[in-house]
């Protein structure tokens, strides 16, 4: 199992668009995934939990990754996070890039 802590440092959090991507990256992954903000843990490969965790610009979230591909879906969900989800092309070209389950 791996994990990892972020700050979230887009406007919009992860509403929306950039939950969209962050749930598409998540689902090309045969690893479980997790994303958990305070105390709630949710399922990341679930639009409608993702959304539910109301993840704001500045929050901190933790992403845990368990199974074959986990260090890749942890370095990959990383790059997603830090990049703002501001440029949406790019972001569309790692999503495609992936290796899918």
């Amino acid at each position: 199992m791996k994990d990892t802590v972020l700050t979230v440092k887009n406007k919009v959090g992860l509403h929306a668009r950039p939950a969209t991507f962050f749930i598409q990256a998540a689902n090309s992954f045969r690893s479980a995934m997790w994303l958990q903000e305070g105390e709630r843990r949710v399922n990341a490969k679930s639009l409608l939990g993702v959304l539910s965790l109301c993840v704001s610009e500045g929050d901190t979230i933790k992403i845990i990754a368990d199974g074959p591909d986990e260090n890749l879906a942890i370095e990959t969900m990383i790059y997603l996070v830090k990049s703002g989800f501001n440029n949406e092309e790019e972001i569309m070209q790692c999503i495609a890039a992936l290796p899918h389950k």
